[in-house]
């Protein structure tokens, strides 16, 4: 994405069109579209062909964004579960592993990066009926593998609002509950995790329409990047008037909900009850 950024930015410091970048390669105007917004793969000799065009005659230059070139195309480590990983999913592990800032929004249950792995299996489990049991465990490794960036150097923050729903809809056994309870409350006492419980006593709020998430990034070329999901898709929002929108919305949640330095005792009556 950021290459991508940074072609259209030369681009557009020479003042050329999609269709006269295109025409510098023999592709569609669209092939130059896609390059800059990340919807494919950066090819090395596209990329070399529009460094000069652009006017980027610096062998060092060069060679220094090829080179990023090649990194960025290699496959992520999530890629070895691209047989249970759906593509639409996929663009989100890779955001959820470079961004150093994560907001959520769950009404319905635990986020997948703090679900311990019984808990993981019960929603994947309700949310695939259909799949094989083996299928199930991949995907559980894999939400397990996505809960490591939180304790890696550099780990991002993660500040996640739940409503009291989570806790009060079962799923799996009782002592699953339990367990997902007790590992929220240890997963407060690090330092980059924050979280909060927006009590049904709090009334309406303005994201009650279902979850989102919301990531930014250390490096400039990239703006906030919004994220909702449905049954078989999803949406990836970078316009900056819309993200702002889902920013708000979770501000005022935010302010609604319990303050963060009471959730492990709230937590705490909540596993009580369970």
């Amino acid at each position: 994405m950021v290459l991508g950024k940074r072609l259209q930015d030369l681009r557009e410091s020479v003042g050329m069109t999609y269709a006269q970048a295109a025409d510098a390669l023999d592709v569609t105007h669209a092939t130059i579209r896609r390059m800059e917004k990340a919807e494919v793969g950066l090819k090395i000799p596209y990329v070399e062909k529009l460094l000069t065009t652009y006017g980027v005659t610096s062998p060092q230059e060069v060679e220094g964004f090829l080179s990023l070139a090649r990194e960025a195309n290699k496959p992520g480590w999530w890629h070895r579960f691209r047989d249970v990983l759906p593509e639409w999913f996929s663009a989100y592990v890779s955001l959820e592993s470079e961004a150093n800032l994560i907001r959520s929004y769950q009404p319905h249950y635990v986020p997948g990066l703090l679900q311990t792995r019984e808990y993981a299996r019960a929603v994947l489990r309700a949310g695939m009926p259909h799949a094989s049991q083996e299928d199930i465990e991949r995907g559980v490794d894999l939400r397990m593998q996505r809960q490591t960036l939180l304790t890696r150097d550099e780990a991002p923050m993660l500040w996640v609002v739940m409503d009291e729903t989570v806790f009060r809809r079962p799923i799996g056994e009782p002592r699953v509950m339990r367990d997902q309870v007790t590992r929220l409350m240890e997963a407060t006492e690090l330092p980059n995790v924050r979280l909060q419980v927006i009590p049904f006593t709090a009334g309406p709020h303005p994201a009650m329409y279902g979850p989102f998430h919301i990531f930014r990034f250390p490096v400039p070329e990239l703006p906030d990047i919004a994220y909702t999901e449905s049954l078989v898709g999803a949406a990836y929002i970078d316009q900056r008037d819309d993200v702002s929108q889902f920013l708000e919305a979770l501000d005022r949640m935010c302010a609604q909900a319990a303050p963060a330095q009471t959730t492990e005792a709230l937590l705490g009556g909540i596993r009580k009850e369970i």
